[in-house]
């Protein structure tokens, strides 16, 4: 049974910036300043370009291939299965443990004595509106990416208005640091990645979703430049560091609690769009992997409405697991790992793609992916290939079931 196609280019592009806005701004900010001083620029310009090369890869193969699962499906189809069990694989496993870090975040902007216990309520609540359809899903997304451009973009700006902190000496362009910061800044923009998983719930795929990822993704790159400037204007680096809500405390240094208040709550809401999202792709590629027997077939049952219910309820249950045990920032590199292995595998489905200049193009994401991973700190690169390891032999072990 094929998903409801019920998003046109409006929530399409709508649902492609609200997935991205949120995480990056409000919780990877802050270590990617502290690591890179006033050069944090150059790190979201990195994390960008690559980014923007995985953009142009997934919207190539979703637009051919519209259906649920992402790079799961890409490549299953191009790479054959093993790599589509790998794809789906360090997705889910990344994107899970992203989902606890945006629920701790949005419990802790909320309450921070109650953060877990708020955070299963979030859980709780977005899973019931991702189960009332992908429509509504799309609407809160849009509405949560116009608040969080409106606020943080207009506060960004009144920051960089002010006299600067310093101006800038001391700090040294440091060639390791700045791609270690882009590494955790690309979970920022791996937002984009939702729009892959709902290729089978998108009319006029083939247009409506390459034009989407191209304007979602020019306006958060954007914000993304201007708030960075801003943390990184009124902030020392040890100071945004340490900070789990570096943008707000740049806006403190405004003097106007009211603009700092405005910014927590747009925290919350972004937090919740990222959430909403986060929830969402994980449980359409946990479908299309049970739809193929490399999960319980009992995952792949649809609701009336045409969603994947059994699948979100998994992984709902999963997240407040989970929660627990999971700090937000430390989730946040860990998930970056397991991201940039998951588009390193969907730029290796492009290549196999007609066009020698997108060839090329996939190449040079697929390249990007794997030196992102290695500038990682050492912890994270040991959990990335420990999830990879698992993954592929979890993968022999499931293919040679299915084909007994």
């Amino acid at each position: 049974m094929a998903l409801a196609r019920v998003l046109g280019p409006v929530r399409a592009t709508g649902l492609g910036a609200g997935s991205m806005l949120g995480a990056g701004v409000f919780v990877a900010l802050g270590p990617a300043v502290g690591r890179t001083g006033v050069f944090v620029v150059w790190a979201v310009l990195l994390a960008a370009l690559v980014a923007g090369l995985n953009a142009l890869a997934s919207a190539r193969l979703a637009s051919r291939y519209p259906a649920a699962g992402g790079t799961y499906v890409f490549a299953r189809e191009r790479l054959g299965p093993a790599g589509g069990h790998l794809a789906g694989w360090v997705f889910v496993v990344g994107k899970t443990a992203s989902c606890a870090a945006m629920a701790l975040a949005v419990g802790a902007h909320l309450a921070p004595c109650h953060a877990t216990t708020l955070a299963v309520v979030a859980v709780a609540v977005l899973t019931a509106v991702d189960l009332a359809g992908a429509r509504r899903s799309a609407d809160a997304l849009t509405v949560s990416a116009v608040l969080v451009v409106l606020v943080v973009g207009t506060s960004s700006l009144l920051v960089l208005g002010e006299a600067p902190r310093d101006d800038g000496t001391g700090y040294a362009f440091d060639l390791q640091a700045v791609p270690q910061a882009a590494a955790l800044l690309f979970f920022a923009f791996a937002g984009y990645a939702r729009l892959a998983t709902l290729g089978e719930e998108v009319r006029d795929p083939e247009r409506t979703i390459p034009r989407a990822v191209a304007v979602s993704f020019a306006v958060v790159t954007v914000l993304y430049v201007v708030a960075a400037a801003a943390v990184a204007h009124a902030l020392p680096p040890d100071v945004a560091d340490a900070s789990d809500r570096a943008v707000a405390d740049a806006v403190e240094t405004l003097g106007h609690p009211a603009l700092t208040t405005a910014v927590a709550v747009t925290a919350v809401v972004a937090a919740g769009g990222a959430l909403l999202s986060l929830l969402g792709g994980v449980s359409r590629t946990t479908l299309a992997m049970s739809r193929d027997r490399h999960l319980p077939g009992a995952l792949a049952h649809e609701s009336s409405r045409g969603v994947p219910a059994a699948a979100q309820v998994a992984v709902a249950l999963v997240v407040v697991a989970a929660l627990p045990f999971v700090d937000a920032v430390e989730a946040v590199a860990a998930s970056s790992g397991c991201v940039l292995v998951y588009y390193a595998l969907t730029n290796a489905a492009a290549v196999t793609l007609g066009g020698t200049v997108l060839r090329v193009l996939a190449v040079a994401g697929l390249v990007g992916c794997v030196l992102l991973v290695l500038s990682l700190p050492l912890a994270g690169v040991l959990w990335t290939g420990a999830v990879v390891l698992v993954g592929l032999v979890a993968g022999r072990l499931t293919l040679a079931r299915t084909a007994a």
